[in-house]
């Protein structure tokens, strides 16, 4: 009996071993599927901008901005930041990092779109309830070997002290860079480096990020195919709401995935909402 009930555990030891094997294969298959474009496997560049609010809606994109850079940390990434416009108070106007590691293009695609927050404002004396929007935009780095024309002709370059968050200046020369790509109104600026030329360099590879954007829209005739929650920063427009009161809860109106530690969320625990959107992607 001893013996038969050996072999038997033995079976059942490996019938569980291949289904652990199978589930893992197919989970492989999905990433592969999700993953399937090449750009996918390069760095991020993400753009955090606030809506309308002022203050409110700054201090939502500093938040944002934190949640970002407490993922990119947690999962390896590198993440720097390469252009930022500090708020009147607080957060920013807007900030633009780039991530970078295998994939965090393919993760962080699924964030483009409107981020609204709705709490009792820490910014208001009579503790009323307030709603923000901050917009997010991510593009994937565009490889050297990719032909992106960007005439000289077609940009206007402007100067500028850099300046870091409460309006501290990170050095005394015109270091910062902007640059207006005239065809298409795109506008690009990086203020991370002391010199200029570098400046120059990064805010060339952040235009040819976006301009890439757009080629890809056009071969592929789908108009937001990466951008495809770029709305209006307002109401009704949002893709996740963030919710601190009257009650705590992260909502993905794309996928309907709820999560109640908003904390941990705005901690950089938004696997989760990755993990359901992409998984939408599926064979689509």
């Amino acid at each position: 009996m001893e013996l038969e009930h050996s072999k038997d555990e033995k079976i059942l030891l490996e019938i569980s071993q291949n289904l652990l094997s199978i589930e893992n294969e197919v989970e492989r298959q999905e990433f592969r599927s999700i993953m399937n474009s090449p750009d996918n496997y390069s760095n991020a560049i993400i753009s955090v901008n606030a809506g309308a609010g002022g203050v409110e809606s700054q201090d939502w994109a500093g938040m944002l901005t934190r949640m970002y850079t407490r993922w990119s940390e947690e999962n390896n990434f590198s993440v720097s930041v390469v252009s930022v416009f500090p708020g009147d108070e607080s957060g920013f106007k807007s900030v633009t990092l780039i991530v970078e590691g295998e994939y965090a293009y393919g993760y962080l695609r699924a964030e483009v779109g409107v981020h609204r927050l709705i709490r009792i404002s820490p910014f208001d004396s009579n503790s009323r309830r307030h709603t923000s929007f901050a917009s997010v935009d991510v593009s994937p780095e565009v490889n050297d070997d990719v032909v992106i024309d960007v005439s000289e002709n077609d940009l206007r370059v402007d100067v500028f002290r850099s300046s870091g968050a409460g309006g501290q200046h990170v050095n005394t020369t015109d270091s910062a860079v902007r640059i207006t790509h005239l065809p298409s109104g795109i506008v690009v600026s990086c203020q991370n480096e002391r010199s200029q030329h570098k400046n120059r360099a990064t805010a060339i590879k952040l235009l040819r990020a976006q301009l890439y954007e757009i080629e890809k829209q056009k071969q592929q005739e789908k108009k937001d195919v990466i951008h495809a929650s770029k709305k209006t920063i307002a109401f009704g427009s949002q893709i996740r709401s963030y919710i601190l009161h009257p009650y705590r809860m992260v909502k993905d109106h794309r996928t309907n995935t709820e999560f109640s530690n908003v904390d941990a969320v705005l901690d950089g625990k938004i696997d989760i909402f990755l993990d359901a959107y992409l998984r939408t992607l599926i064979d689509t």
